[in-house]
């Protein structure tokens, strides 16, 4: 890249050439997505139009077309003189694009996240040492930390040892980690058709092929998912069993009991992404709890509490494999936060962490019922985050995707989902980006015309 563009300002640009349509329009729309992952942030400068068009070889009108467009849209802002902004947005208007894309769980009602981490953090530096606090910390959590973990997933999970949990940053560092363990470049893992987008974006980084089970309306199909077993020989089987993302299936004690059993007797490990299971007020028992010897259970806090904690919590199957897994993590990424370790830790113990999933699933029960007066036909769990709409065969995700932008709506389609090989047609659409109720229901009042368009 050309010297006068930042790396960190200009990465984004690499988004491009996956898309399709005229230049104009993938760029905006690469921008859209770097904001939506986070990539790009409120106040991030962007490259100079000309510095851009000379990266990428086209025309100066080209980039002033998608910077107008990208402007128009409320994505960016310029200040004369000084360049183009991303934009930073007030959240009583809320302008410009409404992220229906991002699965994010929606502000807990009655509480103030942002109050009770203020307090929280100062408690905290009030009684440690800052400099050890923000010293390297060794090994995948404290002993304090596996604890309070531990008690976090008791409800789906029941009494499991420390010795077993590691506190890692984020799932996605978990999965890799788990990943990587058990798998080597070019070797299978089963997972469901339509599954989550961070696990099809890892298994190419790592070389994996992804092999999709058949499902019904209660999960993968054990007889088809141990036939598959036998004849392609995978290293892991990867599932989403509460509020599946994206279909928002929940699969049923008796199935998770069949799977379980297919794990034993095949002797693949199941790997058990259970981002949403504390969000339901009784949840079902984990895979890792019916069948411990043979599951890597995954849970993180960013779909239950916020995004912004960025720590998961990892069940392996005994003490030797959670060493072993520490290794691997250390590998992936040194250490979770200490500071928003210990945070979480005192709201798990002092029950903070309840009262916070509590708000969250008053929020999320409230913004089902109305994406269910909206949107009758889309299905989602009572206490889930998004909602998932079949279409019809031969709607184009592609213009779907760009009418909702025209729209100011920011959609995730069923081709973000599909594992190898999997064609299906359908809309995820997101229940908790939007931080008011009365402007997720504009958007899906947006979402409901568009589909009545055709």
């Amino acid at each position: 890249m050309p010297s006068a563009i930042p790396a960190a300002n200009a990465a984004w640009l690499k988004r491009v050439q996956a898309l399709d349509g005229p230049l104009y329009q993938r760029l905006v729309a690469a921008l859209e997505a770097a904001v939506a992952e986070g990539e790009l942030q409120a106040g991030d400068q962007l490259p100079p139009q000309r510095a851009v068009a000379a990266l990428l070889g086209v025309d100066f009108t080209t980039i002033t077309r998608a910077y107008a467009l990208a402007q128009e849209r409320g994505l960016v802002e310029g200040a004369v003189g000084r360049g183009t902004f991303v934009r930073r947005r007030a959240e009583p208007d809320e302008a410009g694009l409404v992220d229906l894309s991002m699965n994010l769980p929606p502000p807990p009602l009655g509480l103030s996240l942002a109050g009770l981490l203020k307090d929280t953090t100062k408690a905290v530096l009030d009684h440690v040492d800052p400099a050890a606090m923000m010293a390297y910390h060794p090994g995948a959590g404290s002993l304090a930390q596996r604890t309070a973990a531990a008690q976090w997933l008791a409800p789906g999970l029941g009494a499991v040892a420390p010795d077993r949990v590691l506190v890692c940053a984020g799932a996605q560092t978990a999965l890799a980690a788990v990943l990587t363990s058990l798998a080597r470049p070019g070797d299978a893992v089963i997972v469901e058709p339509l599954t989550y987008p961070g696990l099809l974006t890892l298994a190419a980084h790592l070389g994996l092929r992804l092999i999709a089970c058949p499902v019904d309306d209660d999960g993968l199909e054990p007889k088809a998912l141990e036939r598959l077993c036998a004849q392609r020989r995978p290293k892991a089987i990867y599932l989403v069993p509460a509020l599946q993302n994206p279909t928002t299936r929940t699969m049923g004690e008796t199935r998770r009991a069949q799977i379980a059993a297919v794990g034993r007797r095949t002797g693949v490990p199941i790997l058990e992404d259970d981002a949403y299971g504390r969000l339901a007020d009784h949840p079902l028992p984990a895979l890792a709890r019916l069948a411990p010897e043979v599951c890597f259970h995954v849970a993180t806090l960013a779909k239950a509490l916020s995004p912004g904690l960025r720590i998961a919590f990892v069940v392996a199957p005994d003490a030797a494999a959670a060493e072993r897994l520490a290794q691997a993590l250390r590998a992936v990424s040194q250490m979770a936060s200490p500071l928003i370790g210990t945070v979480v830790t005192r709201w798990i113990h002092d029950g903070v962490a309840e009262a916070l999933l509590q708000g969250v699933r008053r929020e999320a029960a409230a913004r089902q019922a109305i994406a269910r007066e909206i949107l009758p036909a889309a299905r989602g769990g009572p206490d889930g985050v998004h909602v998932w709409l079949d279409l019809p065969a031969a709607w184009d995700s592609h213009r779907l995707r760009d009418a909702g932008r025209r729209r100011g709506l920011a959609l995730a389609a069923a081709d973000a989902f599909a594992a190898p090989g999997v064609t299906a047609n359908g809309l995820r659409i997101s229940l908790g980006a939007p931080t008011q109720r009365a402007v997720l229901a504009e958007a899906l009042r947006g979402v409901a015309a568009l589909l009545a368009e055709g």
